[in-house]
């Protein structure tokens, strides 16, 4: 599970062009598995939170379904308080996060979790959170560096900005070479957005409105994820084989897309569909809605002036995300 993750905090202004012609993708229609055997009820249920807080949500999930992190505000009269809650199963940890706001965007099976804070000066700087401790990444000079994937092994994938003046750089910070971070070879002004278990990235390229999506193997190679007669691609979130995102096939309007990354196929997605995470399965969360298949169905919990927002799921369909019934919480979806 990545995402973007997590897309809300990749979407930003890009400048310049790509590196190189990325060609044209397969244009066959990939399927994600369905469910199979007796459907259980779609349950949701709130995940505990400290009460004395303002709001709270759950942000991201790993694959196994066990770690859960989220945010919370404390609003206290000397100025508010910025919380990283994380959840081991139903245990709640909350930890004060330092500056002005704090982004979790994605955590692995080890319950490593990373995200993206700013420093006073409101430059992007990134976090991982692990044993109990929240600590920051190392960066480059730059105007801004942010992360958006990790995976089992530990592996995070990011970017940043002005590292080559006006341009987005692709980043990579290496479980092998705990400390470093590394610019990958990638299209100019990229962005990942997902790293699978084995070191595929994926992630989107280009100038603002203009971007094409790509998929980097571990040996390097780089291949492009479009629609056929699709113009402009970007992507939103990956696990797996699977890569959720967008086509503008007029110029206007984008097409919500799944692809699968092993050969650029794909498969056009429920228009009412968010796009906030992707599980390895295919199965794709977003709004109030999760998706198997090219259909979906509205998640469970919502009502008159009552909103839910499904932001993550995990491999073995577990759903997090809030509900605002006069007040934000995090909330748990399953059997969905």
């Amino acid at each position: 599970m990545t995402h973007t993750a997590r897309h809300r905090m990749l979407a930003g202004t890009a400048a310049g062009l790509l590196a190189a012609s990325l060609g044209v993708a397969v244009a066959s229609t990939a399927t994600a598995a369905p469910r199979t055997g007796a459907t259980s009820a779609c349950t949701i249920s709130t995940l505990p939170y400290p009460t004395d807080t303002y709001r709270a949500d759950a942000s991201v999930i790993d694959p196994s379904g066990r770690f859960v992190a989220g945010t919370a505000l404390r609003i206290r009269e000397d100025g508010n308080q910025y919380l990283l809650l994380t959840w081991d199963g139903q245990q709640l940890t909350e930890t004060e996060a330092p500056g002005n706001g704090i982004d979790p965007v994605d955590v692995n099976e080890s319950g490593i979790v990373i995200g993206n804070g700013w420093a006073e000066n409101g430059i992007g700087r990134p976090w991982t959170y692990r044993a109990g401790k929240l600590e920051q990444l190392p960066v480059l000079p730059s105007t801004g560096i942010f992360v958006s994937a990790i995976n089992k092994a530990g592996d995070i994938v990011g970017y940043g900005s002005d590292i080559v003046p006006g341009e987005f750089v692709a980043l990579r910070w290496p479980a092998a070479r705990p400390g470093t971070v590394e610019v990958l070879d990638a299209p100019l002004n990229a962005q990942p957005v997902g790293i699978s278990p084995n070191g595929t990235i994926v992630g989107y390229a280009g100038p603002f409105g203009d971007w094409t999506s790509w998929v980097r193997r571990p040996n390097g190679k780089i291949k492009p994820l479009a629609v056929t007669g699709g113009g402009s691609t970007s992507l939103n979130a990956a696990a797996g084989h699977w890569a959720v995102g967008q086509a503008w096939l007029d110029g206007t309007s984008p097409a919500k897309v799944r692809w699968d990354v092993r050969d650029g196929s794909y498969t056009f997605l429920d228009q009412e569909m968010g796009l906030d995470d992707v599980n390895a399965k295919g199965v794709v969360v977003g709004g109030d809605r999760v998706a198997r298949g090219s259909t979906s169905r509205v998640l469970p919990g919502s009502g008159e002036r009552i909103n839910i927002g499904a932001r993550a799921i995990s491999d073995t369909g577990t759903i997090v995300g809030f509900r605002n019934a006069d007040r934000v919480t995090p909330v748990r979806w399953t059997g969905c």
